[in-house]
This record gives C-alpha cells, sequence and structure tokens, in this order.
C-alpha cells in the first residue's frame, strides 16, 4: 500500500511492515495499492488520543517490525512490548499490538502487563482465549488483571491473531465519519471545517 498524507508522509508498506499516522488536529491522507499488489491482508486500527494530546502536531511512523521466534510461534511486535521485543512505533499512551503465528498443536504462554486490557482477534485457526476457542475473524477479550496469556492453536495448521492491548480508555469520544471528537459539537465542527476546505486538515 502506497501512503501519502499532508504532513508529508510517503511510504510504501509491506508485508510485515508498520505504518502509524497521527492525525492530531488534524491530517488528510490517500492510501493505494501499488501496480504490483494482487492480495492486500492486513489489519487497520484506530486508536484514541489521549485529550491532552489530541490537538498534537500530524506525524507518520514506517518502519519494520521485530519478531521473535519462540518454539513454535512467531511474535511480531509492531506496538509497545512484548516477550523481550519492543517496536519502534511512538504512542500516546501505554499500548500493545503484536501478530503472533503458532504451529499447528503449539501452546505459548506470554507474560502480559496486568494493567491491560487485552484483545485477541483471530486471523485463522482456532484459538481459545479463557477457554474459549475463538475461530477466524472473531475477537476474544481479557479484562485488566491477568499477568500471563496462554494462548494455543487447535487447528490442523498454522494459526495466525493479533493480540492488542492497553490501558482502559476511560475517556468518553464520539466518531462521525472519519472524525473522532469528544462530542457532537466537535465533530460537527469538523465536519464544517472538512466542507470549506479548511487549513486544519492540511
Amino acid at each position: 500500500v502506497e501512503h501519502r498524507d499532508s504532513g508529508g508522509g510517503h511510504a510504501v508498506v509491506g508485508p510485515g511492515e508498520v505504518s502509524l499516522m497521527t492525525a492530531g488536529h488534524g491530517i488528510c491522507h490517500s492510501e493505494h495499492s501499488t501496480p504490483a499488489t494482487s492480495t492486500l491482508h492486513g489489519v487497520q486500527l484506530w486508536i484514541a488520543l489521549p485529550d491532552v494530546d489530541r490537538e498534537t502536531a500530524r506525524g507518520f511512523h514506517h518502519g519494520a517490525a521485530r519478531t521473535v521466534e519462540l518454539g513454535g510461534a512467531r511474535v511480531t511486535v509492531f506496538m509497545g512490548d512484548l516477550a523481550g521485543e519492543s517496536a519502534d512505533a511512538p504512542a500516546f499512551s501505554p499500548l500493545l499490538g503484536a501478530e503472533i503465528l503458532l504451529d499447528e498443536g503449539v501452546t505459548l504462554d506470554l507474560g502480559i502487563d496486568e494493567s491491560f486490557e487485552h484483545g485477541v482477534l483471530v486471523d485463522s485457526g482456532i484459538v481459545p482465549v479463557d477457554g474459549i476457542p475463538l475461530a477466524a475473524h472473531e475477537l476474544g477479550y481479557v479484562a485488566a488483571g491477568p499477568s500471563r496469556l496462554s494462548l494455543a492453536n487447535l487447528d490442523d495448521g498454522p494459526a495466525r491473531l493479533v493480540l492488542l492491548g492497553g490501558t482502559p480508555f476511560t475517556e468518553e469520544i464520539a466518531m462521525w465519519w472519519n472524525f473522532v471528537g469528544r462530542d457532537h459539537d466537535d465533530i460537527t465542527a469538523m465536519r464544517e471545517q472538512w466542507a470549506t476546505r479548511s487549513d486544519r486538515f492540511g
């Protein structure tokens, strides 16, 4: 995917890479598959900025994620810290993001931050979370508290999942289209600024 944004960010993002765009006060961007691309397969995540940071300057990060092999498991950390690896991507609140590949029959026991709540998004295979099997395209939730997480592949073949985490986000937000604010008035103002081609978005 080729990314361009009004903050000057430009990159061609390939397999195993991460791009992180910070909208902050405002940004506009485009994403296009390249002519050589026949299949797009990835995860796009939206992260709400804490109120103290939501007017920050727009920004863009692109780079390779960090990978560690753990006996039948491959953990690729693209945000935060996990299994002894630390991602380069910047964050405005404590976060975790990792792709985990599990060989057939493998169980992986991970130390996790007990102050985080976690989500397990299964891409392929069958992976139980807290004893509940999750199939492809299902998301399991783990509340804050545990310091360890066990993930097992129950399928005939490899399994792939995305492990997400972070401290519980207690601030109220409002979303409409690509706008994220704190209330209806925020959204109304941003919508009007977009329609009148305000410099806010570059």
